[in-house]
């Protein structure tokens, strides 16, 4: 027997009420919104207002840059060559030095990572749900001249977690600019340097998710390009014993059964839901479905 996994046809959505997105940090908040969307889950008018409203009053004071571009030896997030490395405003909280998770997990060692993954993330949603806002419009103008200053946002950086950071740019750029060019550099950066050496299984994942959201003119090669790795990631089973591995396995299965039914032959997959196995507990994609699966009483929130 197969248990559908919170399907969209079915209607389900998962509420982000008021009270819930104020017990949220903005952190908690961008991942939670994040994943919730990749599922194919959806937010009302009024929620997507009021997320805005938690994230414009997140924003970091000239203080807290201050302290940590002294933390991470950075003054004035400026270099000699006038690279500005760090966000401008929004700085993830400092605390013990932690460094915060991507949204598909890379598992961050530097702030480089961690610092723009969490900027460029609430950016993104920022200009996704109020793009008319006078201050969204301006932090992401000025934070788009920010990342041509910068080695990993277009200067072809390969060294470390500045590879990794290149996709945090990427993912941004597709949903603020429309700078094909410059999509088309970071692109021609992954694929020429992804092999270069031994990398994070989440790196790969992450550009998997940005040809999602990229220009199919750009994204369609690619997706080509890695069809028979992203079927044989489909045709996986996904261990869900944690709570960790319960939000972010249906969110990585989505993501990809989206990107696949970008291309003509795999469109039907768009309505396929992953489902748990009662034979393996293991979540699954049904790869020969043919109509999406339809909602039971055992659904998975």
């Amino acid at each position: 027997m197969k248990i559908a996994v919170v399907p969209p046809a079915c209607g389900i959505l998962i509420v982000l009420s008021s009270m819930e997105v104020t017990r949220m940090t903005a952190y908690d908040l961008m991942i939670k919104t994040n994943h919730h969307l990749l599922r194919g889950g959806e937010l009302t008018d009024v929620q997507k207002s009021r997320i805005v409203k938690e994230f414009l009053a997140a924003r970091s004071d000239g203080r807290t840059r201050a302290q940590f571009y002294n933390g991470v030896k950075y003054p004035g997030n400026t270099d000699a060559s006038g690279g500005r490395m760090y966000p401008d405003f929004f700085i993830p909280p400092y605390g013990d030095g932690k460094k915060y998770q991507t949204v598909i997990p890379m598992s961050p060692q530097t702030h480089i990572l961690s610092a723009n993954a969490y900027e460029l993330e609430i950016l993104r949603l920022l200009h996704l749900f109020s793009p008319n806002h006078p201050a969204v419009q301006e932090m992401v103008r000025k934070t788009l001249a920010r990342l041509k200053t910068t080695c990993y946002g277009y200067h072809d950086c390969a060294v470390g977690e500045c590879f990794h950071s290149s996709l945090i740019a990427l993912r941004f750029l597709a949903a603020v600019s429309d700078d094909r060019v410059w999509m088309r550099k970071l692109a021609a950066h992954f694929r020429n340097h992804f092999g270069d050496k031994k990398r994070h299984s989440g790196v790969l994942w992450y550009y998997w998710l940005c040809l999602l959201e990229l220009p199919m003119e750009i994204a369609g090669p690619e997706i080509l390009r890695h069809e028979g790795d992203i079927l044989r990631q489909l045709g996986r089973g996904y261990i869900m014993n944690s709570e960790q591995e319960k939000a972010l396995h249906p969110v990585l299965l989505c993501v990809i059964r989206d990107l696949m039914a970008r291309l003509p032959n795999y469109a039907h997959l768009k309505d396929c839901q992953p489902y748990v196995s009662e034979k393996d507990g293991r979540l699954r994609f049904p790869l020969d479905c043919e109509v999406p699966l339809l909602c039971e009483s055992r659904a998975l929130a």
